[in-house]
């Protein structure tokens, strides 16, 4: 009988975490992504994996991915959707919830891998329960993103937690084995004085991307493809999730700079959801009476939550993609439309712009300088050689350092440096299982076929 490989949890407890998620819901984007990506890569590999997050609404107990990975949500706080920002008030009742389940379901776990700060503290405190190690993901990072934001400081402080969650994620970063960034600025912010992590817990590995979705098409496709979404004629794609770091406003802003090069340019903006609250209507309506008093209202196009089986065609359909953010831990969108062959412009506000190179992977440039953006855009549109080489080689970047197959053996790979515990060579009581604790090192045969990092 073949023994099945050991079974890994993720933890992810804000938003709308299912098998098929809806991107664009509140707290919904591309964390969960993320997430259901690496665990589907996981069990590729033969691992089982259970994405654990929060049980609310009218939600199911067990939403199954496959037959490696599964979500299972555990309760807390009430029936209500809770915002990331204040869930941390009711992480310790999902932690008792959680360690009961585990215990009668009698589960036993190779490591946790935890992601955002509500998360890390629920992965820390279960991880120190049962002795084994915890890998947290941080995502965004307090400090940065405070940093990073306009407005009062006394209101953003009110909506964001900011004070509470740095010193929550201080003691995350202090108790567990492992933090991923991923980039290296993110890696920086980690080793300031804020945080003062230790260099040598960070690891930075990239998010990844689907190739099996996400990849580039002949010239005639693109336009097949542009007639069928009515995206003829020089276009601008920037989507997601509609949030104001997004930057989608300083990129309307960039739009007549581009106009006055490209008369007959226009930019897409799919920025909704197929259920807004009433801040994203609000902000939405915001955005086209900007597009009104520039007077570009014309030229911009605004729909709504793109489903993900038409996501890649989007990407291709376009002739430029702008990932305009005032601050992006990563920008995922921007790598899956590289993969996709579409000639791509970077914000510097972010991490991902210091691993492409300018003018041959991409381009990249200050959304707050509407001029130096705008430029950026209007050049790929004009020149088509440019256009020509940015997608050629931009895809090529991609294939080569943000899979999912090479991020996965990159986190694989973190795991076989990790010492055993020797202190922790004792039953694993109280998780309902019967397997040592030191169950979590690695066999030295597989740590070694781990260590051929195939996305560098």
């Amino acid at each position: 009988m073949e023994q099945k490989l050991p079974r890994i949890m993720m933890i992810s407890t804000h938003g709308y975490v299912a098998a098929q998620p809806e991107l664009g819901k509140p707290d919904t984007g591309g964390q969960v992504a993320y997430i259901l990506e690496l665990s589907r890569c996981l069990g590729r590999l033969g691992y089982q994996v259970d994405i654990f997050t929060r049980r609310f609404e009218d939600q199911p107990e067990v939403d199954v991915v496959n037959e490696q990975v599964r979500v299972i949500r555990i309760p807390c706080g009430g029936r209500d959707f809770i915002p990331k920002e204040i869930l941390c008030d009711f992480i310790p009742e999902w932690v008792e919830n959680a360690q009961r389940y585990v215990a009668r379901n009698q589960l036993e776990y190779w490591f946790i891998n935890s992601h955002y700060w509500d998360a890390g503290l629920a992965g820390q405190a279960l991880a120190h329960r049962w002795g084994i190690p915890h890998l947290h993901t941080p995502h965004s990072i307090g400090a940065w993103k405070r940093d990073n934001m306009e407005g009062d400081p006394e209101e953003l402080e009110r909506k964001y937690n900011f004070r509470r969650r740095i010193r929550e994620e201080k003691v995350i970063y202090d108790e567990c084995d492992v933090l991923i960034a991923t980039t290296a600025q993110q890696r920086d912010i980690l080793m300031a004085s804020e945080y003062d992590v230790p260099p040598d817990k960070i690891h930075v590995i990239p998010p990844g991307y689907d190739d099996t979705r996400f990849f580039p098409v002949s010239q005639a496709t693109r336009q097949s493809i542009k007639r069928e979404l009515q995206m003829e004629g020089p276009i601008v794609l920037a989507l997601g999730r509609m949030a104001r770091n997004k930057g989608y406003d300083l990129l309307i802003r960039t739009m007549p700079v581009v106009i006055r090069r490209v008369p007959e340019a226009r930019l897409l903006l799919a920025v909704g959801a197929s259920e807004p609250t009433e801040s994203e209507r609000a902000q939405i309506d915001e955005l086209k009476q900007l597009t009104r008093e520039l007077g570009i209202d014309n030229s911009v196009i605004f729909r709504d939550y793109i489903p993900d089986e038409l996501l890649a065609n989007y990407y291709r359909a376009a002739d430029v993609f702008a990932l305009s953010s005032r601050y992006e831990p990563f920008g995922m969108t921007a790598v899956e439309a590289m993969a996709c062959g579409t000639p791509t412009v970077i914000t510097t506000e972010g991490g991902l712009w210091e691993q492409v190179k300018w003018g041959l992977d991409a381009i990249y440039a200050n959304p707050f300088d509407p001029e130096a953006f705008g430029h950026a855009i209007a050049t790929i549109l004009q020149y088509p050689r440019i256009a020509a080489q940015l997608s050629k080689y931009g895809s090529q970047k991609a294939r080569a350092r943000f899979t999912w197959t090479g991020v996965t053996q990159r986190l694989l790979r973190v795991l076989s440096t990790l010492e055993p515990r020797e202190d922790l060579d004792e039953t694993l009581a109280g998780v309902g299982g019967t397997g040592p604790r030191a169950a979590w090192a690695v066999d030295p045969a597989e740590a070694e076929l781990w260590k051929t990092d195939i996305s560098s």
